[in-house]
């Protein structure tokens, strides 16, 4: 499948191992991201590479100043209708509010507007996201704590990634042996499918730093790119949500996709490319500082 293809979900190639696309730049840190906007979006960067044909023209349009609800609408690509924040009823939970509805409550500003590209991208698994989610309110209520299923549908929602790898190199990168899947291993990147999805990595990579780690869901070879959304809504599945089937990676460790990670030092950092817990250490996945989603 071509790249850019719009509205479908499709693969995208990696560089060569150790090379980096002619599209990428070098990128570097700017404002704080509460302090950007669609505008500093660069849509060269190879994660958005698939999704850069439809947000492109809808960021110029919202840059430019229509607002953002009315220009997502616009487009007509999504299952769902764009609503103002403002419409979402005070003690109301959002996805509740979006499962009675069919309306999804939406600021002005980055966050958003990648939640809205991933429901024009991937209709069928956000609307089966916003079902589980919104059976788990019905079932115990908004309380404290999420619950598993909760739990780990908004850690997907938020921050999951897509791909499509070897049992060897999917074998590698579970264990945290990032030499070498990333390294040793670093040929098979060039045929290994990658798709975004968590649209708050997203938008921490507008201002790309190191240790942006995102979740990888695997996605079976058998599974053609055609075909991702209709096949992620049917795994989706409460009981392997509740498992939490995740396995971390520093976004931009993937290779070709940062100028630095052409040298194998890059990786020696053991701060972002951390070695795997001793098993039996529960961890919450929030516990993390980089997947906390904005309030």
């Amino acid at each position: 499948m071509a790249l850019g293809d719009g509205l479908s979900p499709g693969a995208t190639p990696m560089a060569p191992a150790g090379g980096v696309p002619s599209t990428t730049v070098s990128f570097g840190r700017c404002a704080p991201a509460s302090l950007q906007g669609l505008g500093d979006i660069d849509w060269s960067a190879p994660w958005l590479r698939d999704w850069r044909d439809v947000g492109e023209p809808l960021a110029r349009q919202i840059v430019a100043g229509c607002p953002q609800p009315q220009a997502l609408n616009a487009a007509g690509r999504a299952p769902v209708h764009f609503v103002p924040q403002s419409d979402l009823p005070e003690g109301q939970a959002y996805e509740d509010f979006i499962f009675a509805t069919g309306q999804v409550p939406t600021r002005e500003g980055l966050h958003d507007f990648f939640n809205a590209l991933c429901w024009m991208h991937f209709p069928l698994a956000k609307k089966r996201l916003n079902q589980l989610q919104a059976h788990e309110i019905a079932r115990a209520g908004v309380g404290q704590v999420r619950g598993p299923v909760r739990d780990a549908a908004t850690v997907f929602d938020e921050n999951a990634w897509l791909i499509q790898p070897s049992d060897a190199l999917w074998a590698a990168l579970t264990a945290h042996r990032w030499a070498e899947a990333l390294v040793a291993l670093r040929a098979e990147w060039a045929s290994t499918r990658l798709w975004a999805f968590g649209h708050a990595a997203l938008e921490k990579a507008v201002q790309p730093y190191k240790s942006i780690t995102v979740h990888l869901w695997r996605v079976p070879a058998s599974v053609v790119p055609a075909d991702i959304d209709a096949w992620l809504a049917q795994d989706l599945a409460a009981d392997k949500l509740a498992r939490k089937p995740f396995s971390p990676l520093p976004l931009l460790g993937v290779p070709g996709w940062w100028p630095a990670n052409a040298d194998p030092d890059f990786y020696a950092d053991a701060s972002v490319f951390r070695p795997r817990r001793a098993k039996g250490r529960a961890e919450n996945p929030y516990a993390v500082q980089e997947i906390v989603p904005p309030a």
